[in-house]
């Protein structure tokens, strides 16, 4: 017996993907907020190495965090979906199936992790006590990465039936939890970077429940888990958390690359990045949450055979995209020295600041098309194409420009460099994209692949043609 219609299958497109965004962005900014006022209170002792060891630290936390969200794709992707085919069933096991997966990897990454913490600090180009603090903050905060992949996979669900608010909530209480403990634990007791680290593994466990409450109390829970299951699932689940991941961690190499060249001209350019890179996140974590946002809709439609649907859905969010990026970027600079003096920033720092909130802003336009093409490609089985763009994005339109304009104009044409990589991949994911919707890959149900050729039209509310 068929389940109750999908929620996105019906109804405008524009407002589900403005609510879902938004709603989105709320959860995501509150994780990114608490990290930006980490850095606030870290900026407030007065201690240069402190604020640097943060900057590296969450790169590498940045590159731990991708894993998340590449399985948080994956199994967001294939519970939309059937949801969208309305099989409820099938959406419970992708779910559970996916959670375990998520949890059980996710842990051994964060081992490996924590494991080299040395060397892929040193890697950054920190060094000396600066490297020492970024290293003893990341041991705190690294074993909760599990923890965070339960949370991230728990939102994914909750979206793909459609409840942003549930998804949102799990994070804006982990970010409270964060923001109350953070002047308690860094100056009340004194424990200053340890402080801020027990904070941000406290925000995790709170995020972690969160998240998976809802699922057990609104939408059936979990299956057992039998070897069975998690065989069968693993093959569709990987085919795309595999690509997903690949292509969220390209983004944290490019940063990492983007670090290392700043660290070239002082820990003024890098106290300058880290502040942008908190900055980044928050300012538009609207554009963050899109990808995320914008696939249960996307998956819903392609799972009940709505192509039509799917293409007005890529192009509403493209324009969403551009509003937000106008709206954000005229408050930054109305902002910008007011949010300079808010951390201090002097000299190269503040420069840094200045450009970020100025011309680098608009051009993150472009970084929000690939989040809307990524969702597309992810969800219509092309996500190799979104892993393809992301690298490119990263590498070769990041590195030579970097290098280049910062042999020009010093670090801060190391952060031009990496603006307009990101202008000549946005057109390439969009051409990507289109050619997703044209031509998608197979629709993957409960029994196996089928050619997408063979999913038929709806004719009702959720009925296919016999």
């Amino acid at each position: 017996m068929a389940g109750p219609q999908a929620k996105f299958v019906e109804g405008n497109l524009f407002r589900h993907v403005s609510v879902m965004a938004l709603t989105a962005s709320v959860g995501l900014m509150a994780v990114f907020v608490v990290d930006l006022i980490n850095l606030l209170y870290i900026a407030m002792l007065g201690r240069a190495e402190l604020a640097a060891a943060v900057g590296y630290a969450g790169a590498i936390l940045f590159f731990t965090t991708s894993f998340g969200i590449g399985m948080s794709i994956a199994v967001g992707a294939l519970v939309a979906r059937a949801l969208g085919a309305r099989d409820p069933a099938a959406a419970r096991e992708k779910a559970t199936t996916g959670l375990v997966l998520g949890f059980v990897f996710g842990s051994l990454f964060a081992a490996g992790v924590w494991l080299t913490l040395g060397p892929l600090v040193a890697l950054l180009g920190a060094t000396g006590e600066t490297a020492e603090l970024a290293v003893h903050f990341l041991q705190i905060v690294t074993p909760s990465q599990p923890l965070l992949m339960v949370g991230m996979i728990g939102g994914a669900i909750l979206r793909s039936h459609g409840d942003a608010r549930a998804a949102m909530m799990a994070t804006v209480w982990g970010g409270v939890v964060t923001a109350a403990l953070d002047p308690v634990l860094i100056f009340g007791f004194g424990w200053e970077l340890t402080g801020a680290a027990i904070a941000s593994v406290a925000a995790r466990v709170v995020i972690a429940v969160m998240a998976v409450l809802p699922i057990l109390r609104k939408y059936g829970g979990f299956d057992r888990v039998t070897p069975g299951q998690v065989m069968a699932d693993m093959s569709p689940i990987w085919a795309i958390a595999v690509p997903a991941i690949l292509t969220q961690v390209a983004t944290p190499v490019g940063q990492a690359f983007i670090t290392r060249a700043a660290s070239a001209y002082g820990e003024a350019a890098v106290a300058g990045m880290a502040i942008a890179g908190r900055l980044t996140p928050v300012a538009f974590g609207v554009i963050f949450a899109l990808s995320g946002a914008l696939g249960p809709i996307i998956g819903q439609n392609f799972g009940a055979g709505r192509m039509d649907r799917v293409r007005r859905a890529f192009f509403d969010g493209l324009i969403f995209t551009g509003l937000v990026i106008v709206f954000v970027s005229a408050l930054l600079f109305a902002l910008r020295g007011p949010i300079a003096d808010a951390f201090q920033a002097t000299g190269l720092t503040r420069d840094i600041v200045y450009l970020f909130c100025g011309p680098l802003a608009l051009l993150w336009f472009f970084n929000g098309v690939i989040f809307v093409a990524n969702a597309v490609c992810n969800n219509l089985g092309r996500p190799f194409w979104s892993t393809l763009v992301n690298w490119g994005r990263h590498t070769v339109g990041t590195i030579p420009l970097a290098i280049w304009l910062g042999g020009v104009w010093g670090a801060e044409g190391v952060l031009i460099g990496q603006a307009l990589g990101g202008v000549i991949f946005g057109l390439v994911a969009v051409w990507l994209a289109l050619r997703a919707i044209g031509a998608p890959a197979a629709l993957p149900p409960r029994g196996g692949p089928v050619p997408v050729a063979e999913v038929e039209p709806v004719t009702g509310p959720g009925e296919r043609r016999a």
